[in-house]
């Protein structure tokens, strides 16, 4: 009897049974989708953060268009090497501020100040003459920081949208290079600023670039981004790093920024800012810098008049997101605007956006270029796009389809972002956090939307509410043909 027991026991151990096999081999067990809690906020395709899968749909970077001369650098302390420019919505009135610099010099010269000009529509702007600081024997001029070496080198302000600020702050900067540091600034008018604090509140950088900042809404803390290099001591490729402050004094250790599984470029700006429709998201325009890549023949420089030192090297805007942390998310790797026909965009530097993106229109909105850098005929150069129009799900006209991750949502009704051709079309179904789909908001009851609108109401059939599935996950699949969907939002 023990001889059968141990033996029935090693067989046991040596040859178990077909059951244990298949538990030991089964695929481990799936954890339920996360939900994503998108309340009532406007939500854009610019990444793959709502995407669960695409079949013959693709993410589609949009083509700023050119809209003309914004501003000319055509007064006596603006010039060739005008620059880093800052562009503010402030209520029912634009700002700008850029540095002004006729010549080139070191970084920080006496010879930069930094320039005002303001418009009512963001369109045609005006230079008003401030009288604040005496420039080449005058004081009728636009500048709005003078004799304050090296600051106006790329003095970046924003407007502090943080709750409770005083008046007095209600404007903030930072300034600086390697060797001053970057130094706050605080403003209640956007014209006379003050130092904050004398000594420097952030110190590890290079800083060699228009170091940004803003009050984050979603992150509850002001957030900067700041040239630093990937081999430090201006070696390597110049990149972006991060750090935050409760107070615009005591900043966070810089953090280097991520940028996904993406080859190495020089990204010499960043231009990151909360996108004004949708903060949560952070929309980042740099320039694309490529020292050495020479486009301009020596005949063509000389034609231009481009300056010595500025002729061998060419530069392009690309196109970023983040949704807060130290990562970007690089969703497309080719331009956002190329430097085009114009030879004079073909010369060092030419490819610098503004910091800032903003409102035109009921439908449009503007971004600012630099043009002719280094060149007589310098320049800012406006383009433009459809509201929320950076990305959009793509879907040609052979048709595909687009199915979301699980979404809880607050609010009756959805409404899309759209464009489609004639011929084109999208529909909407509804399903629960299993793919099935919703009675009443299966693909059968969906209403196609043809069109081209900034907000369309989608529409089933029967016209049901969806208030009665808020806060619920849900997935959304879009079906569509030769159409682009940019934006999404459930509202009340």
């Amino acid at each position: 009897m023990r001889l059968t027991l141990h033996y029935a026991l090693v067989v046991a151990a040596l040859f178990p049974t077909v059951a244990s096999l298949a538990a030991r081999n089964a695929a481990p067990a799936l954890s339920p989708p996360v939900t994503i809690d998108i309340g009532s906020r406007l939500e854009l395709f610019v990444d793959d953060f709502l995407i669960e899968r695409m079949d013959g749909t693709q993410l589609k970077l949009h083509e700023a268009q050119p809209a003309g001369i914004a501003l000319r650098f055509d007064r006596p302390w603006e010039g060739s090497f005008s620059g880093y420019i800052t562009v503010i919505k402030d209520e029912d009135r634009f700002r700008m501020y850029y540095r002004g610099l006729a010549t080139a010099g070191k970084d920080g010269s006496t010879n930069e100040c930094t320039c005002y000009a303001e418009s009512a529509d963001g369109i045609r702007w005006t230079k008003p003459d401030l009288g604040q600081f005496d420039l080449l024997g005058s004081r009728s001029n636009n500048i709005v920081l003078a004799h304050a070496a090296p600051f106006s080198h790329n003095f970046a302000p924003f407007l502090d949208t943080r709750p409770g600020i005083p008046s007095s702050e209600k404007f903030k900067a930072l300034a600086g290079t390697s060797g001053s540091g970057l130094v706050a600034f605080a403003s209640g008018d956007g014209l006379r600023w003050r130092k904050m604090r004398n000594a420097p509140v952030l110190t590890k950088g290079a800083f060699d670039s228009q170091n940004v900042a803003f009050w984050s809404e979603v992150e509850q803390c002001y957030v900067a981004y700041f040239r630093t290099w990937t081999s430090g001591e201006f070696q390597g490729f110049r990149t972006v790093s991060r750090a935050t402050s409760t107070n615009f004094l005591d900043w966070s250790a810089p953090v280097e920024m991520s940028f996904g599984d993406t080859p190495r470029e020089h990204l010499y700006t960043s231009q990151t800012h909360p996108y004004y429709r949708a903060p949560h998201i952070y929309i980042a325009t740099p320039m694309r810098f490529l020292p050495g890549r020479k486009a301009l023949t020596d005949e063509q420089a000389a034609s231009l008049g481009v300056n010595a030192g500025y002729a061998s090297d060419c530069a392009d805007a690309v196109f970023m997101s983040s949704r807060g942390g130290n990562r970007y998310t690089r969703t497309f790797m080719e331009a956002f605007i190329r430097p085009g026909p114009d030879l004079g965009n073909w010369a060092s530097r030419a490819g610098m956006t503004a910091q800032g993106v903003v409102p035109t229109g009921p439908t449009e909105m503007s971004l600012y270029k630099q043009a002719h850098y280094a060149q007589p005929s310098a320049h800012l150069a406006r383009y433009t796009l459809r509201t929320d129009g950076f990305a959009s799900v793509n879907a040609p006209y052979r048709g595909g389809e687009m199915l979301t991750k699980p979404l809880k949502f607050s609010g009756r009704e959805l409404v899309i972002n759209f464009a489609t051709s004639a011929a084109g079309g999208v529909k909407v179904e509804l399903q629960d956090a299993d793919g099935n789909p919703l009675p009443g908001f299966a693909l059968a009851d969906a209403r196609e939307q043809i069109g081209d609108e900034i907000e369309r109401v989608v529409r089933w059939n029967p016209n049901a509410d969806l208030s009665k599935l808020s806060g619920q996950p849900v997935r959304l699949r879009f079906v569509m043909k030769d159409a682009d969907v940019y934006s999404i939002r459930f509202r009340p």
